[in-house]
């Protein structure tokens, strides 16, 4: 591959689908979601699927939105992480 090529680009808007990995617990669903939908308002957010992790101390919460561009996703990102909850957001 040639060094100087540049990485593929994402066409904005796009579905985007964003995994979201953190402390099982009460309410962290509910939390994610709520902090997806506060940055996609006009948007029916899909929740895709929830799993707990092989021992029950994880929780990985899959949702589906329409990105609008890398502002949104970096936003998004940064409210996941302070939540304190939330150690992934893949």
């Amino acid at each position: 591959m040639n060094a100087s090529a540049e990485p593929p680009r994402i066409e904005f808007p796009c579905r985007y689908p964003i995994k979201i990995i953190g402390e099982a617990g009460e309410g962290f669903t509910e939390l994610v979601v709520n902090i997806v939908e506060r940055h996609a308002p006009d948007e029916n957010t899909r929740l895709v699927d929830v799993r707990d992790s092989k021992n029950g101390r994880f929780l990985s919460v899959r949702v589906e939105l329409t990105a609008t561009g890398p502002e949104q996703l970096q936003a998004l990102h940064v409210d996941l992480k302070a939540t304190g909850r939330v150690h992934m957001v893949l």
